[in-house]
């Protein structure tokens, strides 16, 4: 057996084709969906993404704005522009690139945030909704990786899910996802982490497996049975000579091995990144969908 690879990009592409179309709509109304993004300081691979989000926007029709601060903005002051935008009616969506400078309390920036121009879905109010399973922004990783399941033919109804990783931005929020009682979850989910004992013994009973644990090459194929759904989030990068910036990235699941005895794979890069940003465009849309009283 050898894995059908599932194509994180193909998939974001025919999800982008869907807002395309729903932006369009809305503008031939007189709405047009706006999202902010505010960077603190020169993180480059916050900047990278803070970039394709810019050109994500261009490409769907949605209005775009960044604001690019230095490192040494104050808290007060980052706050203060936060108020402003939350304010501002141009603007549907607020998202404040992380990680944020050691002097800011990334806690204090998220409670600022209006919960309903929270396009990111880390404000504490959409979390409580999200683990209740009332209607609020799902985060933008957890969200692809359900939306990934569900549009390559491998439903999560009724599979024991087992996630590696109980981080806040993807393990918790993903598990609480998939365990609600809705389309595309309905799953049975086991969450394991660094103190897990027996780790492989669980990690062999999944039907479908989230690695979100952030260690390279991390899952390897002892570590699965036959026939399981892969979902690899991890992102690291390591040296590698061969090619020309001298490293390349790779996963948390040891995917050449892997892929030998699953049914279905993501690839790293190619896998849930590009979700990621798409499902944030989907939050913005929604999001002026909320603030505009649109009805379909």
């Amino acid at each position: 057996m050898v894995a059908t690879i599932i194509n994180g990009n193909e998939v974001a592409k025919s999800i982008r084709v869907e807002i395309k179309a729903e932006v369009a709509k809305m503008k031939s109304k007189g709405i047009e969906p706006g999202l902010v993004v505010i960077i603190v300081g020169e993180d480059p691979a916050s900047q990278v993404y803070v970039r394709k989000k810019g050109e994500a926007c261009n490409e769907l029709g949605i209005c775009s704005e960044t604001n690019r601060l230095p490192a040494s903005t104050t808290e007060e002051d980052l706050l203060k522009l936060i108020d402003k935008y939350n304010k501002d009616p141009k603007f549907d969506g607020i998202l404040v690139q992380l990680p944020l400078p050691k002097h800011i309390s990334e806690e204090k920036v998220l409670l600022r945030i209006d919960p309903s121009k929270d396009v990111d879905g880390f404000h504490p109010i959409n979390v409580g909704k999200m683990v209740v399973g009332s209607e609020c922004y799902l985060p933008c990783t957890p969200h692809g990786v359900q939306e990934l399941l569900v549009r390559s033919g491998n439903d999560p109804k009724g599979k024991h899910v087992v996630v590696l990783g109980r981080s806040n931005i993807v393990g918790k929020p993903v598990a609480c996802i998939l365990i609600q009682k809705a389309p595309g979850a309905d799953a049975t989910v086991t969450i394991c982490h660094s103190r897990t004992t027996n780790l492989p013994a669980i990690t062999r009973q999944a039907d479908i497996l989230i690695a979100a644990i952030g260690q390279p090459n991390f899952v390897k194929a002892d570590m699965v049975k036959d026939g399981v759904v892969v979902i690899d989030v991890g992102v690291n990068r390591i040296d590698d000579p061969t090619s020309k910036s001298g490293t390349r990235l790779i996963g948390d699941v040891d995917f050449e091995a892997v892929k030998m005895k699953a049914k279905a794979i993501t690839p790293v890069p190619g896998g849930v990144g590009p979700m990621t940003i798409t499902m944030l465009m989907q939050n913005t849309v929604h999001a002026a969908k909320v603030h505009h009283r649109w009805k379909d």
